[in-house]
């Protein structure tokens, strides 16, 4: 359906919530179709996730990841943005209704993305943030360089061996790239930045649940990167559950009993929980969502009983040979390019299911500088090829120019360096006690 552009008053309707991998993918391939696209979010712009752990931990500021929504789809007469929050889906005069308007479709393409997952306990996230958001990443990157600045003050060995004490909670690759990068954090602070302490206080603690790290890995590549990170000096508790999360630290337990340990900073990587969007959606299209809060769609990523409406990237719970699809990007640019064949489908009048099939392209994971695994296809690479690899890829994912640029200037200059020039500490924490 490409080609000039007819009236846009006469085109199809199609309206996108998010602005996250799914969404911005949907939107990106509709731009040159014959429809009227209107992509929804609270946010004004799209967030590489994948790199959001180096804001964490002060490698790259914000604008390095972040692209405005309206300059993406500035030059398209077919595309608009509107900033605004989602409160619910009329079906029946099929509307999306949000704070301040509501938007008519014809056909409906929900993204919203996922949250923590605290497992009942919601009150932890107060002292163990997650990591989703650039709020998250500024968040913890305050509470580590704030802990090394109140160590170097401290007097107390007991305050101070606190303050040098880190626990990543979860094994999965945002867990194992946070772990890496917080251990060259403090390895490199107490070495140069800060007062060598006059004995080792620091500890960087990485608590999973499951007998393995970086769960969908090849057993090669977890243990590669198990033994990574005990090189750096990161404990690696596997079999490891969480009991308690409080303002003095927390406690895990395994086959040895209980372990409380005092600790400053709890960084939390154990789960997420689809969007609250997707409890709308599924009381809008009269089905139920899993106890992680997705919604079931079919194999052409629609809702059972409404064709026209469409769920994708972590709120929706997909499946492909009997098994999940992960919550990754990859899955959920997949599922944006395959939608948009579906709606041009059903635009020309087509019919019959077209089901999506993902490709795992690789999954790769960082662990420090110079050292990374990858599964690709039956290749697993390790140490710095994988991490020349995992760098490539990932300034190729960055959307635009600019960013791409600045990115790999501020990797050459931390890399020949070995400095952190986005550590700063902004905000305020109320509830940190030393």
């Amino acid at each position: 359906m490409t080609g000039a552009l007819p009236c846009l008053g006469d085109l199809p309707r199609v309206v996108v919530v998010g602005g996250g991998f799914a969404g911005v993918e949907t939107a990106l391939a509709l731009q040159s179709e014959s429809v009227r696209t209107t992509l929804i979010d609270r946010r004004n712009f799209t967030l590489f996730q994948p790199l959001l752990y180096q804001v964490a931990t002060g490698s790259l500021s914000p604008a390095n990841i972040a692209t405005p929504l309206r300059l993406l789809f500035a030059h398209r007469t077919n595309t608009r943005v509107v900033l605004d929050q989602v409160v619910g889906f009329d079906l029946g005069s099929r509307r999306v209704l949000m704070q301040n308007d509501a938007i008519s479709f014809d056909y409906l393409v929900v993204a919203c993305g996922a949250r923590h997952h605290y497992f009942g306990n919601s009150h932890w996230e107060r002292f163990a943030p997650g990591l989703k958001t650039l709020e998250d990443a500024e968040d913890i990157r305050r509470r580590i360089f704030q802990a090394l600045e109140h160590a170097n003050q401290a007097a107390d060995p007991l305050i101070k061996q606190r303050l040098l004490t880190f626990v990543i909670v979860g094994g999965g690759p945002t867990s194992v790239e946070l772990a890496g990068a917080v251990a060259e954090i403090v390895n490199q602070a107490m070495q140069s930045s800060f007062r060598p302490p006059k004995a080792v206080y620091q500890r960087i603690i990485l608590a999973e649940a499951a007998g393995q790290l970086l769960g969908g890995f090849s057993t090669a590549s977890a243990e590669e990167a198990h033994r990574a990170l005990r090189s750096m000096g990161v404990d690696v508790r596997l079999h490891c559950r969480v009991v308690d999360v409080n303002e003095v630290g927390v406690v895990l337990t395994d086959e040895h009993g209980e372990h409380r340990i005092a600790a400053a900073t709890i960084l939390w990587g154990a789960g997420v929980q689809a969007s609250p969007i997707a409890a709308l959606l599924a009381q809008a299209t009269g089905c139920s969502v899993g106890r992680d809060g997705r919604i079931p769609v079919e194999s052409d990523c629609s809702i059972n009983g409404h064709p026209h409406v469409f769920a994708l990237g972590d709120m929706a719970s997909c499946t492909q040979d009997g098994k999940p699809l992960p919550g990754t990007a990859q899955v959920a640019m997949q599922q944006g390019d395959h939608v948009v064949k579906v709606i041009l489908r059903l635009v020309s009048g087509q019919t019959g299911f077209l089901p999506f099939r993902y490709r795992n392209r690789g999954s790769m994971a960082t662990i420090g500088r110079r050292l990374a695994v990858a599964d690709i296809g039956r290749l697993h690479l390790r140490g710095r090829l994988a991490w020349l690899t995992w760098l490539t890829l990932h300034l190729a994912k960055l959307i635009r120019f600019e960013n791409r640029l600045l990115v790999l200037i501020q990797w050459a200059w931390s890399y020949a360096t070995a400095n952190r020039s986005a550590s700063l500490i902004t905000g305020e924490d109320p509830d940190r006690r030393i």
